[in-house]
């Protein structure tokens, strides 16, 4: 009997083949774990680069460029994108709003990634919860979308300090955004564990990357040409392979171009399409043109208006940027909430703190609803197409509840005596440098600053961002940019002299982003001499801060309130806990947390009127509610289903 032999025996080889590439498919589908799972998605998905003979695996040539259209593989491609931020949506919703993305006929997502909440503290990172990266991006591939990663390591995004962390401002000498080694040393540290965590993630390697974005809008800040190229390298170098690009608006473009990576343009109006593809053509030549922000509205910051773009307007911009043949990303798809103290700020003549909505005025609102503008769009990219879109996902749920009524109170006075012991220093010392969090300093919230004076006078100094001032427990009024000087009454004998200093958010955008301390800077002077002798209380509002105020230190609310105060209170929530917004009618500035999660700030200055409160951070039944109120409490806590931003988020 003759040796068996593949060449002898075609049939069987071409069964053989098929029955390797069915216990490959079966074998890929039971090592992916479930998306939304606690697991970290994608740990266990293997290189199957590594696993395939090397005849087995398909030719992967990744998104590349061919006279003005973008190549995936062998057929031509045009992105089209919307950008979400996981940090700004509850974890729980990323499925949701995903999905939502992908129903519109898009098949990009866009994201930043944040290193400051990544890396709170050197060397110490956070890749997990509502900060899962790699658990995002895959959940993206699952639904049928690629990637678009803008790593930064500045990103501005409206968030503090553009994303780079506050304690690199412990340095005195600190030049962000440059090759000082200060600073390229610690990009240097967090690109070495950001990378190891996006280089599988790639197009290349079996993932859903298909694009990388360098830094962001440099050239609107081009402080040191060696900068790009130095950015470009470290991704490079740490295994970066899929495309390259850059992104700036009509401010920055001619200077943020770095050799061997395409050029991508901000703009929101149809007159800066022509006007910055005409600066493109002449850069960089017949290359593929895409818009990497296509603003579909705008930030808002407190004591302003709230900003809209109609979505006739959006229709027609983005009709022409599609027909021009250019790729889009809608920013924002959907922007969510600046939960916390995440928040970025303007600082063009006057600081502008931006507000905790980050709605955008988006394609989606901030708790995730569709607007007038995603009914346009989707049966835009759909006729564009010539594909349906897949039909978009039901609303969540939205709840009024009974109103809160604090029960229970602790002014701040009180609430000293069960803090840590506070930090003593003969001078003022910023948030930055102060001695806690491991050294690193504190990032976000208040910090109480106490002296002692036995004079009246003048009290001046540099506040950042808005201290108000005490003597003893009684308020005598605010320092900030416009007021820096305030008149002590004439005292008698030993007064404390207290300042609450609130870090309303570092600026994200400018020139500026290096003076970006917080709390005291410098000295403080009573009739031009400096004070001394202080003591310092770091007031970070995290949930280790109000882990210390058990049960027992709480009183009922008194008839005479002494503020600032905390409020204590309990929601009530039924079988299926529901989306709803708070109303804060009656108190004036302050935060709001419940069951742990800080929905962030409010203040009654607006334009935001609500906080939004996802169902998913609810729990059946009773809630804990906290307030911190700086100057004056309303009776109750009201509960609506419809946000107060300025504009009803169903008709825009």
């Amino acid at each position: 009997m003759p040796k068996w032999s593949l060449r002898r025996r075609p049939g069987r080889t071409l069964g053989l083949l098929l029955l390797l590439v069915l216990s490959f498919l079966v074998l890929r589908r039971y090592l992916n774990p479930k998306v939304g799972s606690c697991d970290r998605e994608g740990a266990l998905r293997l290189n199957w680069t590594s696993v395939l003979p090397l005849w087995l695996q398909r030719q992967r040539l990744g998104l590349r460029t061919k006279g003005p259209n973008f190549m995936l593989e062998d057929s031509t491609f045009q992105i089209l994108g919307g950008s979400i931020h996981y940090f700004r949506v509850p974890r729980e919703y990323w499925r949701d709003r995903l999905l939502k993305l992908k129903a519109c006929g898009l098949n990009t997502l866009t994201t930043y990634v944040p290193w400051n909440l990544h890396e709170p503290e050197r060397g110490k990172f956070d890749f997990s919860g509502n900060l899962d990266l790699e658990a995002f991006i895959w959940l993206a591939a699952k639904i049928g979308l690629w990637v678009i990663l803008r790593p930064g390591p500045y990103i501005c995004s409206e968030i503090d300090l553009g994303g780079l962390p506050s304690w690199l401002l412990q340095d005195p000498d600190m030049k962000l955004r440059t090759t000082y080694p200060g600073f390229t040393k610690a990009v240097d540290l967090y690109f070495d564990h950001l990378m190891s965590r996006v280089v599988p993630l790639q197009y290349k390697h079996g993932g859903p990357i298909i694009a990388v974005q360098v830094e962001n809008e440099y050239g609107s800040y081009n402080g040191d040409h060696a900068y790009m190229p130095y950015i470009k390298k470290a991704l490079e170098d740490r295994g970066i392979i899929e495309m390259l690009l850059t992104s700036d608006n009509k401010d920055g473009l001619e200077k943020g171009v770095v050799d061997g990576v395409l050029a991508t343009i901000n703009l929101q109006s149809q007159q800066e399409l022509v006007a910055l593809n005409s600066i493109l053509l002449s850069i960089q030549g017949i290359q593929p043109k895409m818009v990497m922000e296509y603003w579909t509205g705008w930030f808002d910051s407190w004591g302003g208006s709230h900003n809209i773009l109609d979505s006739s307007e959006v229709l027609q911009t983005v009709s022409a940027i599609i027909k021009d043949g250019s790729s889009i990303n809608l920013y924002m798809f959907h922007g969510g909430t600046n939960f916390g103290f995440i928040n970025g700020a303007m600082h063009f003549g006057d600081y502008k703190a931006d507000v905790t909505s980050y709605d955008y005025d988006a394609i989606l609102t901030e708790a995730g609803d569709y607007t007038a503008k995603y009914t346009k769009l989707r049966e835009l990219f759909g006729t564009f197409s010539g594909v349906p879109p897949p039909p978009p996902p039901e609303l969540t749920a939205k709840m009024v509840y009974e109103p809160v009524t604090p029960s229970f109170y602790l002014s701040l006075w009180d609430a000293l005596l069960y803090m840590d012991k506070p930090i003593t220093s003969e001078i003022p010392i910023n948030m930055e440098n102060l001695p806690v969090n491991n050294g690193n300093g504190q990032a976000f919230g208040y910090v109480l600053y106490e002296t002692t004076i036995f004079s009246s006078g003048v009290l001046s100094g540099l506040v950042r961002d808005r201290g108000q001032v005490f003597l003893n427990r009684v308020s005598i009024g605010f320092l900030d940019y416009t007021t820096t000087k305030i008149t002590i009454p004439l005292t008698q004998g030993y007064t404390i002299l207290r300042i609450l200093v609130e870090n309303r958010g570092r600026v994200n955008y400018g020139n500026n982003i290096d003076s970006q301390r917080k709390g005291l800077i410098g000295n403080l002077y009573l009739n031009n001499k400096p004070l001394k002798n202080f003591k310092i209380y770091s007031l970070d509002m995290t949930k280790q801060f109000f882990q210390r105020f058990d049960m027992d230190k709480w009183s009922v609310v008194p008839k005479e309130i002494t503020f600032p105060a905390f409020f204590l209170g309990t929601l009530s929530v039924g079988i299926y806990p529901s989306d709803t917004f708070l109303k804060l009618e009656g108190w004036v500035k302050g935060v709001v947390l419940v069951n742990d999660h800080n929905l962030g700030r409010y203040w009654n200055v607006g334009p935001q009127e609500t906080l939004y409160l996802p169902g998913v951070w609810l729990d059946k039944g009773l809630n804990k509610v906290i307030i911190f109120e700086e100057t004056m409490a309303g009776s109750m806590v009201q509960s609506t289903d419809i946000p107060h931003l300025g504009r009803n988020q169903y008709v825009n």
